[in-house]
């Protein structure tokens, strides 16, 4: 499964981002090979429409799943329209392996 986590820094042990469209990372995280990579987010310098570009980079990506604090209307329905599932963390979480063992805990809420 491909994981894309919203990030303030390209660093697996970075600080979550609470914006999923404006985050300045993506980190993609595959949970069979349990490698990750980052990227920098292309919508987070759009004038209008970052959380679109933002859901459409992380679909190319092929992304199953995304984690993020929060997630916009149009990033959520362009997200849900390529069948992805969206998880959000709450405030206490620390870094992105923080929000990675969380969900392959059970413990994210998902985003309905």
């Amino acid at each position: 499964m491909i994981i894309m986590i919203s990030s303030k820094q390209e660093d697996w042990n970075g600080a979550v981002e609470e914006r999923f469209g404006r985050t300045p990372w993506l980190i993609k995280y595959d949970t069979e090979s349990k490698k990750w990579e980052a990227f920098q987010n292309p919508g987070a310098s759009e004038s209008g429409g970052a959380g679109i570009a933002a859901a459409q980079f992380v679909i190319d990506k092929g992304a199953t799943t995304v984690i993020s604090g929060s997630f916009g209307p149009n990033a959520s329905n362009t997200l849900k329209a390529a069948n992805i599932n969206m998880f959000v963390f709450t405030p206490d979480v620390t870094s992105v392996k923080h929000a990675i063992e969380l969900f392959e805990k059970g413990d994210l809420r998902s985003f309905a």
